[in-house]
């Protein structure tokens, strides 16, 4: 187990209060991320249903899984035996048949069917057949939306998590250093990946890395104007900008970073938008501290890029935390205008700042915890446009 039985017994508190607030009996959970943080079961089986159980009359989570990945819940977890439940395998992807077929049966068995029952419904992993499932075989049952709530108990931090993921930047600026490293002109982007790949996998001599909930992004000349651009066989261009947006991960807690270098020639006109990026990215972080709102640190940032005219409509952050494909982000807290949420003592986020024009854009972040009274930035790593002539 990545932590103590009592720190997951902490989290369970937690969620149970979050349910009794919200009028939930029985909450189904098939989130990765928040199957991890309720149970510390970790493999690579969200591809087909899985789901953790959370009663609020029972003492432990219940880990639902396929039979063979059931081994590794009695390996990860910290559940008795009789909390983790298989179905049978002749369900893998045999349509109509489905796993939740068993999961309806299962209640039943436990009489919750008449109970009310919370889903994940936005939740990457759980289908509209899986609602189906649910919905049909227990007609009785009240369901309603669990409005993330998993991910909101989640969004503050203990000690342990932010140790965690202290050792994911130390890791990340690794990662961030080979990248600066290896992007040069004419080298193939899928050399240069593979060789940021293994120094995030590699880690640190002291700590190992882990596979991050999204693959490096590398947007490069023309494609740094778009968003989440991947690599290619492509060669690096002499007098074109590359944005690297990546993170380190240790135990499934990400610490991600972008920045933005260009090869050949300074060009002045990306010196002068990456230094009004950061000026705003400076702005918003001074504001950052328990508190203010995610409105305020918005407000802060944008009123930067107002001074330079630059236009910029979508969020500039996110909650950050443990991440499984396809996103290491928390789906809580944005920073934008409007959004409401008070930062507490260990909320972290993602600061990120793209800026794009058409045909070329910049792109810097930073990953940030709130602390008692003021914010620190995970990672130590400069800002400004990385030139290399």
């Amino acid at each position: 187990m990545t932590f103590t039985k009592t720190e997951y017994k902490e989290r369970l508190v937690k969620v149970k209060e979050a349910m009794q607030k919200k009028g939930i009996d029985l909450m189904i959970s098939q989130d990765p991320a928040n199957m991890n943080y309720l149970t510390g079961y970790d493999a690579w089986s969200f591809y087909y249903a899985q789901c953790v159980l959370v009663h609020i009359n029972e003492d432990e989570p219940i880990c639902f899984l396929r039979p063979m990945d059931a081994g590794g819940a009695y390996i990860k977890t910290y559940l008795q035996n009789k909390n983790i439940i298989r179905y049978d395998e002749k369900c893998i992807h045999t349509w109509p048949s489905h796993p939740y077929e068993y999961l309806v049966e299962e209640i039943k068995r436990r009489k919750w069917d008449n109970q009310s029952i919370g889903l994940e419904m936005d939740s990457h992993y759980f289908t509209a057949f899986c609602y189906k499932k649910i919905k049909i075989g227990l007609p009785d049952a009240k369901l309603k939306d669990s409005e993330r709530l998993v991910n909101w108990v989640r969004f503050v931090k203990s000690d342990a998590e932010i140790d965690l993921m202290r050792i994911a930047s130390r890791i990340t600026e690794k990662g961030m250093k080979t990248a600066l490293e290896n992007i040069n002109t004419g080298v193939r982007q899928c050399d240069a990946i593979a060789e940021i790949q293994k120094s995030l996998i590699s880690g640190t001599p002291e700590f190992g890395g882990d596979y991050a909930g999204i693959v490096p992004m590398l947007p490069t000349g023309k494609g740094t104007s778009a968003s989440h651009l991947t690599w290619t066989e492509e060669k690096f261009i002499k007098g074109e900008a590359t944005i690297i947006e990546l993170a380190g991960v240790y135990k499934k807690y990400h610490c991600p970073m972008a920045r933005t270098i260009t090869l050949g020639e300074p060009d002045q006109k990306k010196i002068d938008t990456m230094k009004a990026t950061n000026e705003a990215l400076d702005a918003g972080i001074s504001e950052v501290k328990p508190g203010k709102t995610c409105d305020e640190v918005a407000q802060k940032f944008w009123k930067v890029l107002d001074k330079y005219k630059i236009k910029k409509s979508s969020r500039t952050g996110y909650s950050i935390g443990i991440g499984y494909p396809p996103d290491w982000g928390e789906h809580t807290l944005n920073i934008q205008k409007g959004d409401k949420t008070i930062l507490q003592p260990n909320v972290t986020f993602h600061m990120i700042a793209v800026m794009q024009f058409g045909n070329w854009g910049v792109e810097s972040s930073e990953a940030i915890r709130v602390t008692e009274k003021s914010r620190e930035l995970f990672c130590k790593f400069s800002r400004e446009l990385h030139i290399k002539g």
